[in-house]
C-alpha cells in the first residue's frame, strides 16, 4: 500500500495528508490496543470474539468485512503488478509491445490458481518472505531516486498543503495503507509473552508511520502534480535500473498476493463447508472449485478497478477497512473489558466517528469515480 500513498498525498495535499496520517497511525494503534486488551479477557480469533461478546450476527458482521478487504487488497494488488508489468514491457521493447492490462490480470491467475489450492499457509509465507525482501530493496531505491529528484530540481515541484476537490480519496488509501487489524490477534497468540505485545506493537507502529509518511511526502515533494497513481511509474522508464526495480517490485506483490487471498478462502470455506474433504474427493473437489471461484473473483474486481486505481484503493479502505479499525474493536472493549466511564465514552466516540466516517467517505469516493475522470499518460503517449 505504500507505494499508492504519494498519489494519495496529491488527492489530499500536503500538509493535510501528514497531519491525517498521523492522526490515522494514532487512532489506528488506540484501536489495536484495543482489540489486545480484549484478546486478554476472550481467548478467541477476532470473528470468534465478535461471536462470544454479541453473538453470531456479530461474528458474522467481522468475517464479512474481512473477506471484503481481503478481496479489496488482492485485487488492488492484481491490478498494481498489472500496471507495472504493462509499463515494463512497453519501457524494454521501445514502445513496440503493448499488453493489454485484461492479459496482464489473465497472467497472473495462471500463477494464483494452482496456489489456491495450497491448505498449509505456511507454504505460501515462504513466498512472502522473498516478496518481503525484493519490497525492501525497491523502497530503497525509491527513496535513493526522490531525494536525487529533489536535488536535480533545485527545491520542491508544484505541491499544494489541502485539495479540497479529492481530500476524502486520501482517507480511504491511508486507511487502506495501515489496516493490518486481521494480523494482530496471531501475532498476540503465538507470542510467549501476549502481555508485552502492546510495546512491541507501538515500536512497530512509528517505524511503519515514519516510512509511510516520509515515503508519500517526498514522493508528492519530488513529482507534485505530476504524481501517478503508482510512484514507480514516475520514474525514468528508459532507465535499465529503473526496469529492474519495476520487474523486482511486480513480483514482490505478486508473490505476497496469495497470502492475501488465503484468509477471504478460509473464513468464507468454513462457513460454506461444514464437512472436511480429507476423506472425501467430491468435497475436496468442491472446495477446489469454490478456491478458484474466489481468485477469479478478484481477477474480475480487479479488472473493473483498474481504470481508476487509486479511486478503488480508497473505497476498499473506506468501506471495509474503517469498520475493522474504528468501529468493531470499541465495540468489543465497551462490553467485554471497559469498567470505567471515560473508557465506555471514548468506545461510543470511536464508534461513531469510525460509523460517520466511512458513511460520508465512502459515498463521495462512489460520486468522485462515477463522475470518472482523465487517464494519466503513459510513458509512451509522454514520448
Amino acid at each position: 500500500g505504500v507505494l499508492f500513498l504519494p498519489r494519495a498525498y496529491l488527492n489530499g495535499g500536503m500538509m493535510f495528508s501528514n497531519l491525517v496520517l498521523l492522526a490515522i497511525a494514532l487512532l489506528s494503534f488506540w484501536c489495536f490496543i484495543l482489540l489486545v486488551n480484549v484478546r486478554l479477557k476472550v481467548h478467541a480469533s477476532f470473528g470468534d470474539m465478535g461471536g462470544k461478546i454479541y453473538g453470531r450476527w456479530f461474528r458474522t458482521l467481522i468475517n464479512s468485512s474481512l473477506v471484503i478487504s481481503q478481496i479489496g487488497f488482492s485485487s488492488a494488488y492484481i491490478v498494481f503488478v498489472s500496471e507495472n508489468l504493462q509499463a515494463f514491457v512497453l519501457a524494454v521493447t521501445k514502445c513496440r509491445t503493448f499488453i493489454d492490462i485484461k492479459y496482464m490480470i489473465l497472467m497472473q491467475m495462471v500463477v494464483f490458481l494452482p496456489l489456491s489450492l495450497y491448505r498449509n499457509i505456511n507454504n505460501i509465507q515462504k513466498l512472502a518472505l522473498i516478496a518481503d525482501l525484493f519490497i525492501v530493496l525497491g523502497l530503497v531505491y525509491l527513496y535513493y531516486y526522490d531525494i536525487l529528484t529533489l536535488v536535480n530540481n533545485h527545491g520542491i515541484a508544484d505541491i499544494i498543503q489541502f485539495n479540497k476537490d479529492d481530500w476524502t480519496l486520501f482517507i480511504g488509501t491511508a486507511i487502506f495503507t495501515f489496516e493490518g487489524i486481521g494480523l494482530i490477534i496471531p501475532i498476540q497468540s503465538g507470542m510467549k509473552n501476549p502481555q508485552k505485545f502492546p510495546r512491541v506493537l507501538g515500536v512497530v507502529m512509528i517505524a511503519v508511520t515514519v516510512v509511510f509518511i516520509s515515503m508519500g511526502a517526498l514522493s508528492y515533494a519530488a513529482y507534485g502534480s505530476a504524481t501517478k497513481t503508482v510512484i514507480i511509474l514516475n520514474m525514468p522508464q528508459d532507465n535499465k535500473l529503473v526496469n529492474s526495480v519495476q520487474f523486482i517490485y511486480s513480483l514482490a506483490i505478486l508473490l505476497s498476493t496469495p497470502l492475501q487471498i488465503y484468509p477471504a478462502i478460509e473464513i468464507t470455506s468454513q462457513q460454506l463447508f461444514s464437512r472436511t474433504g480429507k476423506y472425501n474427493p467430491w468435497i475436496k473437489w468442491k472446495k477446489n472449485v469454490f478456491r478458484f471461484f474466489m481468485v477469479t473473483l478478484c481477477a474480475v474486481i480487479a479488472w473493473a478497478g483498474a481504470g481508476q486505481l487509486d479511486k478503488f484503493v480508497a473505497l476498499v479502505g473506506s468501506f471495509a477497512c474503517i469498520p475493522l479499525v474504528f468501529v468493531y474493536p470499541p465495540l468489543m472493549h465497551y462490553r467485554a473489558v471497559a469498567s470505567r466511564s471515560w473508557q465506555r465514552i471514548a468506545d461510543v466516540l470511536l464508534v461513531v466517528f469510525g460509523l460517520f466516517i466511512m458513511g460520508y467517505t465512502t459515498a463521495l469516493t462512489v460520486m468522485s469515480w462515477a463522475s470518472g475522470g482523465e487517464k494519466e499518460p503513459g510513458y509512451c503517449d509522454e514520448r
